[in-house]
C-alpha cells in the first residue's frame, strides 16, 4: 500500500520548488528542511493548497488541511473528485478558460470564483494563485492552487 501523498515529502517538493521556481517567491517558509516540507503544507500552512492531476477531467490528488476544511470534504473524499465539481455549473466555462490561460503561462495570480462544498455551500475564493506543478527536468504533473 502506497503512503497517501500528504506524506510524500518529493509531491511537497513538487508544489513548493515549481511555485518558487514560476513565482520568483517561496511557497513554505525560507530555510525550511526538506524533511518538514510535507507536514508544513499539509498540516500548517496558512492557506490552502489543492492540486489536480494531468487527466481530461482532473482529479484533485492533494487537499491540504485548511483545503479540506473549506470545501469540507475529507482527505479520502477530496481526492479522487473530478476537480471540474468544486465549482458550479455556470462557472465550470469560466473556470476552464481560466485553466488554459495558467497551462500557457505558467500561472495565473489573481483568481477569483465561486465554488462548492460538498454540501452545496457556496462561497467564494479570492486573490488564488494557480499553477503549472512542473518538475526539475519540465514534466507537468497537473495544475495547484494556492487559496489565501
Amino acid at each position: 500500500m502506497t503512503a497517501p501523498l500528504y506524506e510524500s515529502i518529493d509531491f511537497a517538493t513538487l508544489l513548493a520548488e515549481s511555485y518558487s521556481r514560476l513565482r520568483h517567491r517561496p511557497l513554505t517558509p525560507v530555510g525550511m528542511d526538506r524533511g518538514c516540507v510535507a507536514n508544513w503544507l499539509y498540516e500548517e500552512a496558512p492557506f490552502g493548497i489543492l492540486a489536480h492531476d494531468t487527466a481530461s477531467d482532473p482529479v484533485f490528488i492533494y487537499g491540504n488541511k485548511s483545503a479540506q476544511q473549506r470545501f469540507d470534504y475529507s482527505w479520502d473524499e477530496l481526492t479522487g473528485l473530478p476537480s471540474r465539481l468544486s465549482a458550479e455549473a455556470p462557472e465550470r466555462t469560466e473556470r476552464e478558460e481560466f485553466l488554459r490561460r495558467v497551462s500557457e503561462d505558467g500561472f495565473v495570480d489573481d483568481y477569483r470564483g465561486v465554488r462548492v462544498t460538498k454540501s452545496g455551500k457556496r462561497f467564494w475564493i479570492e486573490c488564488v494563485t494557480v499553477w503549472q506543478l512542473i518538475d526539475a527536468e519540465g514534466i507537468c504533473h497537473g495544475q495547484a492552487a494556492m487559496i489565501p
